[in-house]
């Protein structure tokens, strides 16, 4: 289906100097059911109509960041800048997605996460807690220490990259 799928509400509130607004959506797609309130974008732009992208809940998307394809942004999670959230992402809790990172494929950023700078989490990784990473180099080299740990451990029979 084509079309847009949500609209800005009148229900508005000021974060960090940016106003918001919450979102609607106009028609059911995914999870998401015809009139369901959604999270708040700063601009129309901040959420793709195509797909079944979502920010739902107490989520914030502004700046010139983007959520698309099939991504979700949910919780309190706040995706700014010009940040992007594409492919089957979730971004949720209090994680934050800024500056020029990415979340992308099925990767997932949640908890008090923070990814920032040029930072890329794609694939299937997983970024929970108060883990924060600025650069894809930095997000590589804890995923390669964590299947390590998991070898160890003898969670997982995968090889080591």
């Amino acid at each position: 289906m084509s079309g847009k799928k949500f609209v800005l509400t009148e229900n508005k509130k000021e974060y960090i100097g940016k106003i918001l607004f919450q979102i609607r959506a106009l028609r059911s797609f995914g999870d998401v059911k015809k009139g369901e309130l959604g999270g708040w974008l700063e601009k129309e732009a901040n959420l793709s109509h195509k797909g079944d992208a979502w920010v739902s809940d107490n989520a914030r998307v502004y700046g010139d960041a983007c959520v698309s394809d099939n991504a979700c942004v949910s919780d309190n999670a706040c995706v700014s800048d010009n940040a992007c959230v594409s492919g089957d992402a979730w971004v949720s809790d209090n994680a934050c997605v800024s500056d020029n990172a990415c979340v992308s494929d099925n990767a997932c950023v949640s908890g008090d996460a923070c990814v920032y700078g040029d930072a890329c989490v794609s694939g299937d990784a997983w970024v929970c807690c108060r883990f924060s990473f600025k650069t894809t180099k930095q997000v590589k080299a804890w995923l390669k220490h964590e299947k390590e740990f998991e070898q160890k451990l003898g969670l997982s029979e995968k090889a080591v990259d």
